[in-house]
């Protein structure tokens, strides 16, 4: 397993909260932009830790972006005063590098819920993931852009999603599409002994999570699954409160 780096956190919640939960983003994100999580699991009783991964916010730079090193970062991330995370959601490459986690050590986490997230990834997907990327970095965004894109986010997504573009390191986001030419953990998605609720997004306005992925993921049984309709790759931000309703079916 790749050596691991130590992650910068943010954190919801009261010190002496009963449950314990990890928030892992996707690619060209950050740890600030699954507020949405945070604020509803500390809410409902959590202490709630929000990660940035390698190469994006405040997190260390590094020469390996392989999908492996993500999960061996991840891995390594422990709650402070307890033996496991109660509850780990992870979005897109967050999803990967939680399932390869899970996978290597049934016993990091209890539950998991992963929001659209890239288990295995076509040729043809990845690049539409590696342009949209360029893109970003190309022609940044403003805030007003966004507001005209995406008139349905919440102010603070708006806000949140310019400053992770803006720290994200440009040649890391580069790498993991370069690095990782076979984009697959599905072998580690099968080695999963821990509840697993995927949040797809709907297919009609984009997933990564979909056909027969999807339906090779479920033969699992420990697996369920539920799907944002009008929502597309970050249901999180289109449809909060669909989100969020799916979120604590999945774990009450």
């Amino acid at each position: 397993m790749p050596t691991p780096v130590v992650l910068p956190r943010r954190t919801w919640g009261a010190a002496d909260a009963p449950r314990r939960a990890l928030l892992v983003h996707g690619l060209g994100s950050n740890g600030a932009l699954m507020w949405r999580f945070g604020t509803a699991l500390a809410d409902a009783g959590y202490r709630v830790d929000a990660v940035d991964l390698r190469g994006h916010g405040t997190a260390p730079r590094v020469l390996d972006y392989t999908l492996e090193a993500f999960g061996a970062d991840v891995h390594a991330t422990r709650p402070s005063d307890a033996d496991a995370w109660d509850l780990v959601i992870g979005h897109s490459l967050g999803g990967a590098a939680t399932v390869l986690a899970s996978a290597a050590d049934p016993t990091w986490a209890r539950q998991l819920v992963l929001i659209d997230p890239g288990l295995r990834l076509e040729e043809a997907e990845r690049e539409i993931v590696r342009q949209g990327q360029v893109d970003a970095f190309a022609n940044p965004s403003t805030a007003d852009d966004l507001r005209a894109t995406y008139p349905h986010w919440h102010p603070h997504d708006i806000e949140l999603k310019v400053v992770a573009i803006a720290q994200a390191s440009q040649w890391a986001v580069e790498q993991v599409s370069s690095q990782n030419a076979t984009w697959d953990v599905m072998d580690a998605a099968a080695r999963l002994r821990v509840p697993t609720h995927i949040i797809g997004a709907d297919p009609a306005v984009y997933s990564i999570f979909t056909g027969p992925v999807a339906t090779e993921f479920l033969r699992s049984g420990l697996a369920t699954m539920s799907v944002v309709r009008g929502a597309g790759h970050s249901p999180h931000r289109d449809d909060p409160d669909a989100t969020l309703a799916q979120l604590f079916e999945a774990i009450a």
